[in-house]
């Protein structure tokens, strides 16, 4: 008799527990519990920027047996759009772990932020060019007073 309590099936054959027919080892020395496990945190986005939602994993996600489709086809669809759904979960985890394709992207985001404020700097400094082609009085009369008042601090430190 096995230590789960039933005779000839071993509690470690995972397709014997994933269709149902034992139930997994919940000895100490496995360390396994009966709680099921989750994935993901509250804080888990896929890579779309939509939030995850986390679910069982390994043995407990897998269906029952009374719940697989009898039809051939379908289970092939099914386990291709599984496997379409772990291709984009080992995408997004993978895009997490690169932290220097992060750190690139980080430094084009910031080149690309300093780029918009040289752009809108230099449409100012034409603004201003232009300003003063129109009206150039104003910024002859500030250079005037400028050089009056170097003048005026030259010729005072010269007279002590």
């Amino acid at each position: 008799m096995s230590p789960n309590g039933q005779s000839g099936k071993d509690p470690d054959d995972v397709a014997a527990v994933a269709a149902g027919d034992i139930k997994p080892d919940t000895t100490p020395d496995k360390a396994r519990t009966e709680e099921p496990i989750t994935a993901g945190s509250s804080n888990d986005q896929t890579q779309d920027g939509t939030e995850a939602t986390p679910g069982p994993v390994g043995v407990d996600a897998a269906p029952a047996k009374e719940d697989l489709p009898e039809d051939q086809d379908e289970l092939r669809k099914q386990i291709e759009e599984t496997r379409a759904e772990l291709g984009d979960t080992v995408e997004a985890l993978s895009a997490k772990a690169d932290v220097k394709t992060q750190a690139k992207a980080k430094v084009d985001e910031r080149k690309e932020q300093l780029r918009d404020q040289q752009d809108q700097a230099k449409a100012k400094v034409s603004g201003y060019q232009a300003q003063v082609k129109e009206n150039p009085t104003p910024v002859a009369a500030g250079a005037g007073g400028l050089l009056a008042l170097l003048l005026l601090v030259f010729f005072w430190r010269r007279r002590d």
